[in-house]
């Protein structure tokens, strides 16, 4: 039965922010559109950020949500990425966008949020249950339609085909490739009842999609594999049509770049429209202090603290300036969650450099060190175990 986490009860402010000096736009090059079939900012705003995972409730019922959103919209980061699973972060970031939308109308920005997982390890990708779902998501967020809805987390629903949960992947593209159900011959194979309710939850969407609730559909994962063999199942199906988009998260980073590897056969093999790469910072695994929850285990905890004394006192700049890079070599939009104005001045400032080539050299040799740390210990392109 449906039964999605209530945010808990937060008293969010509905009036507009005073400006303050904070709240204005460095002059610069602001964040364009790259091309492809959703006219997507190079920068996309994570927002669960508006959520327990990484902020308390006095953080998410002050002004702070709204004024943060509004920045980044005045940057030309308008796009927004939320869940259902995350909590209050739907709640917020709907208030804040209504609060604004006598400055950034509802066809200024687009509204990814996603489906199928409720709280915890709580699954239900029942049709019934995906549409309650959207349809809840369309009332958190007070709007009547959102621009994309994932299958969330569709790993820990869909049949397991892995010779191996954890370590690196990129052989899954050569040698072990059938073992991982990616053998050419293989992609419409139903591998048991989990890739059966994966279909069913995506037709309930397709559905959805004609209604109009809903424009674009899609899947995400943490198992790059797993995001590629379900796409390739979802195009060797009737109705045969593609996934319109996917978003890999955490495989796209300075410790781990297997969705690069994998990039052109999403495209070419999978033919899925729109690519996505969320999480620069891993989690927060590449940030000044690993969150106590991160799935990281021991031997890669510490080869980050041993890169992190390598960045220069800053692997966070470090971390966000190389995921920037990659996805705009790759034309790909970058997916980072924003907690209040001076991440978004900062993310905006190294989004900048790196498309200046400011400061170029110093940044490689940094990320180089950085690397041939995690290379020596053995957790470069490491994957932990999902689920």
């Amino acid at each position: 039965m449906f039964s999605p986490p209530l945010p808990q009860s937060l008293v969010v402010p509905n009036e507009i922010p005073p400006e303050e000096p904070d709240d204005t736009p460095l002059p610069g090059l602001p964040i364009s559109d790259l091309d492809g079939p959703l006219n997507l900012p190079g920068l996309v705003f994570g927002a669960a950020t508006f959520s327990n995972f990484y902020n308390a409730d006095s953080h998410l019922t002050s002004l702070t949500p709204v004024r943060t959103t509004r920045l980044a919209l005045r940057y030309g980061i308008c796009a927004f990425d939320t869940s259902i699973y995350y909590g209050p972060s739907e709640v917020v970031l709907g208030n804040a966008l209504k609060v604004l939308e006598k400055e950034f109308p509802r066809s200024s920005y687009r509204l990814f949020t996603k489906c199928g997982r409720l709280g915890g390890s709580s699954f239900d990708y029942s049709p019934s249950a995906i549409r309650k779902s959207v349809k809840k998501s369309l009332e958190r967020l007070q709007t009547d339609y959102l621009d994309v809805v994932y299958l969330h987390d569709s790993e820990f629903v869909a049949s397991e085909v892995t010779p191996r949960k954890t370590g690196q992947h990129a052989l899954a593209l050569t040698d072990e490739r059938g073992e991982y159900g990616l053998r050419v011959g293989d992609e419409g194979v139903v591998h048991g009842d989990g890739d059966q309710k994966i279909l069913e939850a995506f037709a309930e969407l397709r559905q959805m999609k004609k209604e109009g609730l809903v424009k674009y559909i899609g899947l995400t994962a943490y198992p790059v594999p797993t995001l590629l063999r379900l796409s390739l199942l979802i195009l060797h199906t009737a109705p045969f049509e593609p996934v319109d988009v996917v978003m890999s998260y955490s495989h796209l980073t300075l410790q781990n770049t297997l969705f690069a590897d994998f990039a052109s056969q999403f495209r070419e093999r999978a033919r899925v429209g729109q690519l996505l790469n969320a999480s620069p910072l891993s989690m927060g695994l590449l940030s000044q202090s690993i969150p106590p929850w991160h799935p990281a285990p021991v031997e890669l905890r510490n080869a980050i603290d041993q890169a992190r004394n390598v960045s220069g006192g800053d692997i966070v700049d470090v971390s966000l300036g190389y995921a920037m890079r990659k996805c705009e070599e790759l034309g790909m939009p970058l997916v980072t969650g924003l907690s209040n104005t001076k991440e978004v001045h900062d993310c905006v400032r190294v989004w900048r450099e790196v498309r200046a080539g400011i400061d170029q050299e110093e940044r490689l040799v940094k990320e180089q060190k950085m690397r041939e740390i995690l290379r020596d210990a053995g957790v470069l392109d490491w994957s932990w175990s999902s689920p």
